[in-house]
């Protein structure tokens, strides 16, 4: 029941991401709701078998303020990783000779069969 209340707070945080500065324009909305939930798991079973128990204040207090610590940060890490692989990638293809382009391409559709009728 306990670990109930805690994906349906992930959800409440994962509905609220896009308004606190967490970019899921980058990589999906359901991403930080996932982010929260992993990281609201974890520390849950880290609390319990500290002998914190269910009932404990402080078990309930630690995870509902982990959790979207651990969102914004890992959205945000996230983020930072994608821009920077697009960016990299982006010079690549920039940079690329003409003929490579064209050889990657062919080997490309050779590789996978498209029918079209």
């Amino acid at each position: 029941m306990e670990l109930l209340i805690i994906l349906i707070y992930a959800a409440i945080l994962g509905l609220a991401a896009p308004y606190v500065n967490v970019r899921s324009l980058d990589y999906g909305q359901l991403v930080p709701s996932a982010i929260a939930l992993a990281s609201g798991a974890v520390v849950w079973l880290i609390l319990l078998w500290s002998n914190l128990g269910a009932t404990n204040a402080l078990t309930w207090i630690l995870v509902m303020v982990a959790m979207p610590v651990a969102m914004a940060i890992g959205a945000n890490r996230l983020a930072k990783r994608r821009a920077a692989s697009d960016a990299a990638l982006l010079v690549k293809i920039k940079t690329a000779s003409a003929p490579e382009l064209v050889k990657s391409a062919a080997s490309a559709t050779a590789a996978e069969d498209y029918v079209t009728e």
